[in-house]
C-alpha cells in the first residue's frame, strides 16, 4: 500500500477538523434560534418542541428579502386621503394553498401552533423530501359573529405554493394539512404593524369597515390577516384583508 505523505495526511485531518467546527457552530446555531423561539413561545403560552430546531434554522437562513416569493396580485385601485394610504384594492388569481385549522383558546396560540406545522411541511416534511422555499404573505383566515364585536375560535394558517409547485403540490406528511385550491378573490387591503391577537384585529377591522365607502359588498364574518413577518418578530409588518362577496 502506498504510504500516505506527511501533507496529504493534514490535509485529510485539516479538513476533518474543520468539517467538525462547522458541525459545532451548525448546532450552536440552532440551540440559539431554538432558544429564541422557545422564549417567544412561552410568550405566547405555546410550547416549542425540541423537533422545531432544524425547521426553524432552514427557514431563518432562507428567508432573507430576495429569496421569498410575493403572491402576486393586479392592483386596481388605491385610496388615499392627505397622503396617507387607506386601502388597496387587490385582485388575487386562483391558487393552491397548504391550510391548517386550530381552535386553540387564543388567536396567538393557534397562529403559532399552526405556523410550525407548516414550517415543517415546507421544510422537508413533504413528498418531495425537498425544502419549497418562503411566500410572503402567510395569512391566517379568521371568522367573527354577525356583529363583527367578537372572533370565533377556529383559525385557519394558510401558506401559498411557490408557482413551480402551483400544479402538483407535494403532499404533506401531517394529515392536519391540507392542500385548498382558491378561487380568484377581490381584497381591500390595509396595512398595520404589531403583534396580532383578537383585540388588535377587532379594531383593524371597524378600522377598515369604518373607511369602506362600500362595506357591504365585503363578507360580513370571514377576513384574513396577511403577515409579512414570522410570528416571533415583535414588530410585525400585518395587512387586514376584508374579501368581495363573489
Amino acid at each position: 500500500l502506498a504510504e500516505e505523505s506527511p501533507d496529504s495526511a493534514y490535509h485529510s485531518h485539516g479538513s476533518s477538523l474543520e468539517e467538525e467546527a462547522a458541525e459545532r457552530m451548525d448546532d450552536e446555531e440552532q440551540e440559539r434560534l431554538l432558544n429564541y423561539w422557545q422564549s417567544v413561545g412561552r410568550g405566547h403560552q405555546v410550547d416549542v418542541p425540541r423537533d422545531m430546531a432544524e425547521p426553524i434554522q432552514q427557514l431563518t437562513r432562507n428567508n432573507n428579502p430576495q429569496e421569498r416569493q410575493s403572491i402576486p396580485f393586479t392592483l386596481i385601485q388605491r385610496k388615499e386621503k392627505l397622503g396617507d394610504l387607506l386601502y388597496e384594492k387587490r385582485q388575487y388569481g386562483k391558487a393552491k394553498w397548504a391550510c391548517i385549522t386550530m381552535k386553540e383558546k387564543q388567536y396567538e396560540q393557534s397562529i403559532c401552533l399552526g405556523f410550525m406545522k407548516l414550517m415543517r411541511y415546507i421544510c422537508e416534511q413533504n413528498s418531495s423530501g425537498l425544502y419549497l422555499g418562503i411566500t410572503v404573505p402567510i395569512v391566517t383566515i379568521v371568522h367573527t359573529n354577525e356583529a363583527q364585536s367578537a372572533m370565533t375560535q377556529a383559525v385557519t394558517v394558510a401558506y401559498y405554493l411557490p408557482e413551480v409547485l402551483q400544479d402538483e403540490p407535494p403532499h404533506p406528511f401531517d394529515s392536519d394539512i391540507i392542500i385548498e385550491e382558491w378561487p380568484a378573490t377581490i381584497v381591500y387591503s390595509r396595512s398595520f404593524r404589531g403583534i396580532t391577537n383578537e383585540d388588535s384585529i377587532m379594531r383593524e377591522i371597524n378600522l377598515l369597515a369604518a373607511i369602506l365607502e362600500s362595506p357591504e359588498l365585503c363578507l360580513r364574518d370571514t377576513f384574513i390577516i396577511a403577515g409579512y413577518t414570522n410570528p416571533a418578530a415583535a414588530n410585525r409588518h400585518n395587512e387586514i384583508w376584508f374579501l368581495q362577496r363573489p
